[in-house]
């Protein structure tokens, strides 16, 4: 989608946001998928097949809207403790997603990232994930980032373990450490830290997710769990944070 067309349809949809006070990247914790299970008398894995479908409806808003970046949390570092039997399904949803999504994304020039380990992620669901990634290397549209076996600490603590071992091998000078460095050791080295962080299911945390990213983030939260988000919430998220000063931790004049 070309610029032009994007900045039309975001005028079109949010009239009352003016298109510099758009977000730049979104991130989005999507929490509550067994909760809204549980509240229907459903398994767990009903959540999460349902929560496919609010994941549709926002990567292709975004794309709608002209936002550069959407990042996704999937799977935590932590999720591992959950039974076995829902990782099983969570493993078979993942590569159904990279499949039966791959033509869409093509067609909206979505580019497919990943960020965390791919330790444990099942060899089935990575083939599939390496080839819509592959696939959509060029397109030029919404950036989406999938974290999946990701955990904010540990990818610092891996960002750390680089960087110490360049300055063992005297490749940077320990003068030379500051913020961008760091941050150009991080998974996300080549994105935008995230404007807007969006958690649903109402918890107010944010769960080891992009921790040196978010810092200066806006964060809002919805009691509505993920498979009942959709557009609009989105567009509410978005009006809020266009209605907030950002001073970054300055004054405004």
């Amino acid at each position: 989608m070309s610029t032009s067309v994007s900045n039309s349809v975001a005028e079109a949809v949010l009239p009352d946001v003016p298109r510099e006070r758009l977000p730049r990247h979104i991130a989005i914790i999507m929490d509550g998928n067994g909760r809204w299970a549980r509240q229907r008398g459903l398994p767990r894995i009903e959540g999460h097949r349902k929560g496919v479908t609010s994941v549709r409806a926002v990567v292709t808003h975004c794309a709608r809207l002209g936002i550069e970046q959407l990042t996704l949390y999937c799977l935590s570092s932590e999720n591992w403790k959950r039974p076995a039997a829902e990782l099983d399904f969570l493993m078979h949803l993942l590569e159904q997603y990279m499949v039966e999504e791959r033509a869409e994304i093509l067609r909206q020039n979505i580019r497919l990232t990943t960020i965390g380990r791919r330790e444990g992620i099942a060899s089935d669901a990575l083939r599939a994930m390496d080839r819509t990634v592959e696939l959509s290397r060029g397109n030029t549209g919404l950036r989406l980032c999938l974290a999946i076996n990701y955990g904010g600490r540990q990818e610092i603590v891996e960002a750390v373990r680089r960087i110490a071992a360049e300055t063992a091998s005297g490749r940077i000078r320990l003068d030379e450490i500051d913020e961008a460095l760091v941050s150009a050791r991080l998974d996300t080295a080549d994105m935008p830290d995230p404007d807007l962080v969006v958690r649903t299911a109402g918890e107010l945390r944010v769960s080891n997710f992009l921790l040196w990213q978010i810092s200066y983030a806006e964060i809002w939260v919805t009691d509505r769990c993920w498979p009942d988000f959709d557009e609009q919430l989105l567009n509410e998220a978005i009006r809020s944070f266009a209605g907030r000063e950002r001073r970054f931790g300055g004054l405004n004049a």
